[in-house]
């Protein structure tokens, strides 16, 4: 049991705690003390009393949790928001992202896009997010300077896009980054190639190898649709997930994204590597990509994290929205009520995703020494009243906006729902110009 401080930077006084660790546990009457970028006492509040902080916090109606970790996302596409929607996937990326992205996608681009994306995640509770997407250099100088947590995986393509020629030059470029992100304290590096049918097989191996040696994290999207395992299998004569374990790109440290067309030797192989899956109910749902098995999954063992996908095909990064459609598509997939309770989708939104990216030691969960990662949240409206169990009023009522203030790594990144790092009047002026910029060159300028 870690000493009583005497002092600290913050004194959190709500009216709940739900730590995720213990899974379930939802603790009455207890205070959180932050000091510098850790949380360093959980204890309950009369005892709190002793510690002298700098500044004392009273959360009355509010619950206290972990940052959410959206495990997968592509945080500048949120400046395609609403631009193609209603689009089956492959005609949605062949027809419409991707003349949109050759002809806009730019350093700058990502900027304003990862700003925007980062002001929306810190206003509805994410705290970390990962990333996939050209020029991630800009995206994470972006979040480095607005404080907030992330998780690159550079993208690796067998062919060029704004900003690399061929795989070779993505890796090249990719390794240059994590040199000079190596220091960091919020933002940390992994491969992300594609998806394997985009990115040949003699990639794929030279992906497993430098990932092995760097032991770092891996994140593809990977059985998205019946129609990519279909033509795989036609082209390959086996499922994309065995080629991945032929050419040992399966293990602990690969996040399987998407996972919507799954056989039960499909689940025993992710379960036997320690290969973790990202779900992403919404974005799947939208596209009609299908539905990962998720509960069958967990019952395996599999660990399952949550993710939004792009704004572009979500429309929204709520990872509040996340969970709860995460539990009721479980429960109609399965045909039972019991499937992924409340505590079992929070703990995708946190202590999961904090797994999948090898960083359980340090977020996921309210735990003394952990990274002062959290989130208070309001349950005192309307909307959530009455409230016989915070933590299942936080799953099937949140919906970002009752979240008032928000922590990372120590520091106060929104305050009474204003942001601390983003003058979101400049940013929204950004964004209108991107708006009329891509409207006008796709003949959709209304």
């Amino acid at each position: 049991m870690s000493p009583l401080p005497q002092t600290a930077d913050f004194l959190l006084h709500p009216d709940w705690v739900v730590p995720v660790v213990p899974h379930g546990a939802i603790l009455e009457n207890y205070s959180i003390a932050l000091t510098k970028d850790r949380i360093t006492a959980l204890l309950p509040r009369r005892e709190a009393q002793a510690i002298d902080a700098q500044q004392v916090l009273e959360l009355p109606g509010h619950t206290l949790l972990p940052g959410l970790i959206n495990c997968h996302g592509h945080a500048a596409m949120s400046l395609l928001r609403g631009y193609a929607d209603d689009q089956p996937l492959m005609p949605w990326l062949e027809q419409h992202i991707w003349p949109a992205e050759a002809a806009h996608a730019s350093a700058q681009f990502v900027h304003d896009g990862t700003e925007l994306a980062i002001a929306e995640m810190i206003r509805s509770g994410t705290t970390t997010f990962s990333d996939m997407y050209y020029f991630p250099d800009s995206c994470a100088a972006t979040a480095e300077r607005l404080g907030m947590r992330c998780q690159i995986t550079f993208p690796v393509l067998d062919f060029p896009t704004a900003w690399a020629r061929d795989a070779d030059e993505y890796i090249s470029k990719g390794l240059a980054l994590r040199d000079n992100i190596k220091h960091s304290k919020l933002v940390s590096l992994g491969f992300g190639p594609h998806a394997s049918y985009t990115v040949s097989e003699p990639n794929l191996v030279k992906v497993a190898i430098l990932a092995a040696e760097l032991d770092v994290a891996v994140q593809i999207h990977l059985h998205e649709t019946a129609g990519e395992v279909l033509l795989a299998v036609e082209q390959n004569g086996e499922r994309p997930l065995d080629t991945l374990h032929r050419l040992g790109l399966l293990g602990p440290r690969t996040q399987c994204v998407h996972m919507t067309d799954l056989g039960e030797q499909d689940i025993a192989l992710l379960a036997s590597t320690g290969a973790h899956v990202v779900h992403c109910p919404q974005s799947n749902m939208k596209l009609a990509s299908g539905t990962c098995p998720v509960s069958k999954l967990m019952s395996r063992g599999v660990n399952v994290a949550l993710g939004t996908d792009s704004a572009a095909s979500n429309n929204d990064l709520n990872l509040f929205g996340e969970m709860k459609t995460a539990a009721l598509l479980a429960k109609l997939q399965s045909g039972d009520a019991t499937t992924l309770p409340a505590a079992d989708a929070l703990a995708m939104a946190t202590i999961n995703g904090a797994r999948a990216m090898g960083m359980e030691e340090h977020i996921g969960s309210l735990e003394v020494g952990k990274q002062a990662d959290l989130i208070a949240v309001d349950l005192s409206g309307p909307e959530t009243q009455p409230l016989y169990s915070p933590l299942s009023q936080l799953v099937y009522t949140g919906n970002g906006s009752q979240v008032n203030h928000s922590w990372i790594a120590g520091e106060m990144v929104m305050e009474q729902r204003q942001l601390t790092h983003i003058d979101l009047p400049a940013l929204a002026t950004r964004t209108r110009a991107w708006q009329q910029r891509i409207a006008a060159t796709a003949g959709q300028d209304k």
